[in-house]
C-alpha cells in the first residue's frame, strides 16, 4: 500500500477528514482538491462519508483510490518477436526500400493473379 508520510500529528489513516483537508494532506503539492475527490467518488474509486451535510474521507480511502487509479504500462497489441529480442543486423543494399517494396508488390500481384478468373481465349 502507498504510505502517506506527511500526516498531521494525531491523524490516523482511518480518521475522518473533510475533503479539502484530506486533499491537502494526501497531495501536498496542491494538485488535488475537494472537487477532484468528489469526482473520484462519483466514479466509484473513493469512499466518501456524508455526515451532517459535510463530506469526509480518510487517508486510507485515498490510498485505496490511488491504487485503483494507477495507470498500467501499455503492452503492445501485436508484436512478431519477444520484447527482449533485438532486430538482426541487415547489410545495406544499393537501393534503400525499393527491394522490399518490389517484393510486396510482387506478392500482391501474385495474389491478384490467383484471384482473377481465367481469361477466355
Amino acid at each position: 500500500m502507498i504510505e502517506i508520510t506527511k500526516r498531521p500529528k494525531g491523524v490516523g489513516l482511518h480518521d475522518p477528514l473533510r475533503l479539502a483537508v484530506a486533499a491537502a494532506v494526501a497531495f501536498p503539492d496542491g494538485s488535488m482538491t475537494a472537487s477532484g475527490l468528489r469526482r473520484e467518488s462519483a466514479r466509484g474509486r473513493l469512499i466518501i462519508e456524508r455526515i451532517a451535510g459535510k463530506d469526509y474521507t480518510t487517508l486510507f480511502y485515498i490510498e485505496r483510490m490511488r491504487e485503483l487509479c494507477r495507470v498500467e504500462a501499455r503492452v503492445p497489441g501485436s508484436i512478431s518477436r519477444p520484447l527482449d529480442e533485438t532486430k538482426p543486423a541487415r547489410l545495406p543494399t544499393g537501393q534503400r526500400g525499393s527491394s522490399e517494396t518490389t517484393a510486396w508488390i510482387s506478392a500482391q500481384a501474385a495474389r491478384q493473379m490467383k484471384l482473377r478468373p481465367p481469361s477466355k481465349r
